[in-house]
């Protein structure tokens, strides 16, 4: 299973958990089967790129999302390419897997706390 958790960085399962799916630089996918590590830049129309994250996740064969926040566009767009998503993820990025394999997170709602709340999540 490939999972995506949104990062501030480069730094693999190390990596702090980004505070905004969307609006993070980076995202980090963990292969649950093989172990493997994979680091996808945010290059959705949020950061000057082309198309939404939940596409470009979509195309990388994410199966789940693990994530701080996210807005009610981005989740309503994961849920339609079959992606799960997973909220209130803190720490790094191991933790964050952890937490959700254990049980300890919730399915998502949409976050209400950020000013950008437009619509694009």
């Amino acid at each position: 299973m490939r999972i995506c958790v949104p990062t501030a960085g480069q730094g693999g399962l190390d990596d702090r958990v980004g505070e905004h799916f969307g609006r993070v630089p980076t995202y980090t996918v963990y292969d649950t089967e093989t172990g493997e590590v994979e680091i996808l830049p945010n290059a959705s129309e949020h950061m000057g790129g082309t198309g939404l994250p939940a596409e470009h996740l979509a195309q990388a064969g994410v199966e789940v999302v693990i994530c701080s926040g996210l807005g009610r566009r981005a989740l309503d767009l994961l849920s339609q390419y079959g992606i799960e998503v997973f909220s209130g993820a803190t720490g790094t990025v191991q933790e964050a897997i952890e937490a959700w394999q254990g049980g300890r997170l919730s399915g998502a709602a949409a976050c209400t706390r950020h000013m950008f709340h437009d619509g694009r999540g």
